[in-house]
């Protein structure tokens, strides 16, 4: 499993409550601009319509040796089970959770996509993980340079 693209930014602004991967439908010059690094997944989100999962808002370069004129953030349809986004759909309204991109990877020669059922950080909560992350840094370098 390659990792093509993470989306940091996620992780700083949501608490992550469920993962689950997803195909993605796309056509063959983005995927050889995803496997190039062309993938930006920094303000993106995953919406139910119609009973079906879409990605939008995810930048996908366009491939240098390619003729094709493509928006480069259209939506773009994610391959879930029916059965599955029904799930999603509920537990959704349940718990008020939104639907974010984590990470793009390759599995099994297939652009695969790692959604997240997140829910939001106040402000407060944002400041603590960069003192956690602070604190783990300095803790870091005091056990390197002993």
């Amino acid at each position: 499993m390659k990792i093509l693209a993470k989306n940091k930014s996620a992780y700083f602004n949501y608490f992550v409550v469920d993962k689950f991967e997803a195909g993605i439908v796309l056509l063959g010059s983005e995927v050889k601009s995803i496997i190039n690094g062309g993938i930006s997944l920094k303000e993106s989100y995953v919406r139910i319509e119609n009973n079906e999962l879409w990605l939008w808002n995810a930048h996908i370069a366009k491939y240098k040796f390619s003729n094709l004129e493509l928006d480069e953030t259209r939506t773009r349809k994610l391959l879930v089970k029916k059965s599955e986004i029904k799930k999603l759909a509920l537990r959704m309204k349940k718990e008020t959770l939104t639907m974010v991109p984590l990470s793009v990877y390759l599995g099994h020669n297939k652009v695969k996509i790692e959604v997240g059922l997140v829910k939001g950080k106040k402000k407060f909560d944002k400041r603590e993980t960069l003192k956690q992350r602070e604190v783990e840094k300095e803790t870091l370098q005091k056990i390197k340079y002993k």
